[in-house]
């Protein structure tokens, strides 16, 4: 098969295409590089031997979609393309409502257009929002606390409609927790663009000497050690929910919603020492209030993804801080 892969040099999605081609599939990458660079493409090479076809563009472009989607005689698209930063959209929400939602209704569109009918799509834990105890499987209430959160879910429901509209549609959205570790081979990682939004690229780059520092945001929270309990998974696993729903998807149309979780809740502080492991040191950490609208604790309950698409996490936090010690260390600036 032939996958356009929106946002393909990104983090998850650069990932994502490493095992699109080992599956034996043609990834088609389509990226604005905002986020992202196209260095990646020469790592994805290094890897698997196969240099994937890149189109550098906006998603938000109907003509350069519907020539893609033709030309390449594409069957499946995975949708990664968007703006990700939980503080950022609530600073910039127009932004984020123009590129996250409307670049994917520009995409929908381009597809029933061309007749692709198969469409995975990077959703969040965040259209969950705060309100109800871990673990949080795909019935809990959504409740979105951000204009980021609330974007994904406005794309999970225009998706459940056009499938409900076109019965030979398969769209799947895939509710990602938090997304950490990089490729074993030290060769593909995160690389956010500025100060990283998430714990493992900052701890990455605090034991790289990048910074000076980790702020732990709150230790009174009611967790064992008093601080944010997450649901972490390797991208590699990640990666391999994304094989596993494109697979189910084409056998099975509608719209489905899955959680992509480790099912297991992990501390500030447990990510903090397991890291610290990794790298052979003690990182230097200081404390800071806790942050508003950050949550005590969730993780993800997986169970629809393995009972469904035979699917679960396999990697533990040590593989995930060792492997992305691997990538920071040899790539302390990330890429070039």
């Amino acid at each position: 098969m032939k996958i356009l892969v929106t946002g393909g040099t990104g983090y998850i999605g650069s990932h994502t295409c490493v095992q699109l081609i080992e599956k034996g599939w043609q990834p088609v990458i389509l990226d604005s590089l905002v986020n992202s660079k196209a260095s990646v493409l020469g790592r994805i090479e290094q890897i698997t031997g196969h240099r994937p076809t890149f189109i550098e563009g906006d998603v938000r472009n109907s003509h350069l979609l519907e020539k893609i989607l033709i030309e390449h005689a594409i069957d499946a698209v995975i949708h990664f393309a968007g703006l990700k930063a939980v503080g950022e959209s609530v600073a910039a929400p127009l932004r984020y409502y123009n590129n996250n939602v409307h670049g994917s209704v520009v995409l929908l569109q381009a597809m029933q257009k061309c007749e692709v009918k198969t469409l995975v799509f990077s959703s969040s834990a965040t259209v969950y929002g705060h309100s109800s105890a871990p673990p949080w499987n795909e019935q809990v209430p959504t409740a979105p606390a951000n204009p980021y959160g609330l974007s994904k879910l406005m794309v999970d429901q225009i998706m459940a409609e056009v499938a409900a509209a076109d019965a030979t549609c398969a769209m799947t959205s895939l509710r990602y927790f938090n997304p950490v570790g990089a490729h074993p081979s030290g060769l593909m990682g995160e690389d956010p663009q500025g100060t990283p939004n998430n714990l493992m690229p900052y701890l990455a780059q605090v034991a790289v000497g990048r910074r000076d520092a980790l702020q732990i945001y709150g230790n009174d929270y009611d967790t064992p050690d008093g601080t944010g309990v997450r649901d972490y998974i390797h991208v590699t696993d990640l990666a391999q929910g994304h094989i596993a729903a494109l697979a189910h998807a084409h056998a099975h149309p509608g719209h489905h919603v899955f959680n992509l979780g480790s099912g297991q809740g992990h501390s500030v502080m447990d990510m903090l020492h397991a890291f610290g492991k990794a790298c052979g040191q003690e990182l230097a950490h200081t404390l800071a209030p806790r942050r508003p609208g950050d949550v005590a604790a969730y993780w993800a309950d997986p169970q629809l993804a393995r009972h469904t698409l035979g699917w679960h996490a396999e990697k533990n936090i040590d593989d995930m801080c060792q492997d992305t010690w691997r990538w920071q260390s040899a790539n302390p600036n990330g890429y070039p």
